[in-house]
């Protein structure tokens, strides 16, 4: 059995927990919609420059620091994931939302992902059961729409 120590995480800049709030947001807004909207949602995105790894680490660790622990819903990793974007998204640069799977037992989860770098992604026993990708927004969406 493999033990994860609780990652230090660093205090969240004021301009981050902003944008990460506001993200949030938005994110809990859309996941009220189906799948497909929430995707065409995110393909005006694709022309972005993508984010650095830091930044994209240290917005993510803002979503989860701005998430209250009041709220009724759910806020999981697809939404968190979502909101993690679209934070990037407010800071003009661009993230993918990744979907992915794995087996023994079947779990899926969501993360968000640039080049160099992830954030979600490796959380709990992830280490011993590597996810895979399923499925990439905006990348794909905007693939599909070239023509």
């Amino acid at each position: 059995m493999t033990v994860m120590a609780p990652i230090a995480r660093s205090p969240v800049r004021p301009g981050a927990r902003l944008l990460a709030a506001l993200a949030l947001a938005g994110s809990l807004v859309l996941h009220r919609l189906p799948l497909r909207h929430r995707v065409l949602a995110l393909r005006p995105l694709g022309h972005l420059r993508y984010a650095d790894p830091t930044v994209l680490a240290e917005l993510h660790d803002a979503v989860l620091a701005v998430a209250p622990r009041w709220w009724p819903g759910r806020i999981a990793c697809t939404e968190v994931g979502l909101a993690t974007v679209l934070a990037c998204a407010l800071a003009g640069r661009r993230a993918d939302l990744v979907y992915g799977a794995r087996h023994l037992p079947d779990a899926a989860h969501a993360w968000s992902e640039v080049p160099g770098g992830a954030a979600g992604r490796d959380t709990g026993d992830a280490c011993d059961r590597p996810w895979t990708p399923v499925a990439r927004f905006p990348e794909q969406v905007n693939r599909a729409y070239r023509s």
